[in-house]
């Protein structure tokens, strides 16, 4: 399996079309997520770009994952293979025992 840093920008006028898709997009992310597809995803925060990490056997397989969201007709999708993808576990702290 491949990582891939998929960097999006989003339309620079919010339409209520756009506004209505958001409960969904956000549903298909958290399901994305939870089966390990997508590793991180973020907004920035004048909502002009949404930045993630997605695992794919290729590069085709990315761009037929982000096919599946419910915005995608309102994006631009720049896709980029990485070399390795580092970050901070989301696991509970170590305990330290006293």
């Amino acid at each position: 399996m491949n990582t891939y840093m998929i960097c999006i920008e989003l339309p620079k006028e919010i339409t209520e079309e756009f506004v209505s898709l958001i409960p969904k997009q956000r549903k298909k992310i958290d399901e994305l997520m939870d089966e390990g597809k997508i590793l991180n995803y973020s907004l920035a925060n004048d909502r002009s770009k949404v930045w993630l990490t997605l695992i794919a056997s290729s590069e085709n397989r990315a761009m037929d994952i982000l096919a599946t969201f419910p915005m995608i007709h309102f994006m631009k999708p720049e896709i980029f293979e990485l070399a390795f993808h580092n970050s901070v576990s989301n696991e509970l702290p170590k305990l330290i025992m006293n």
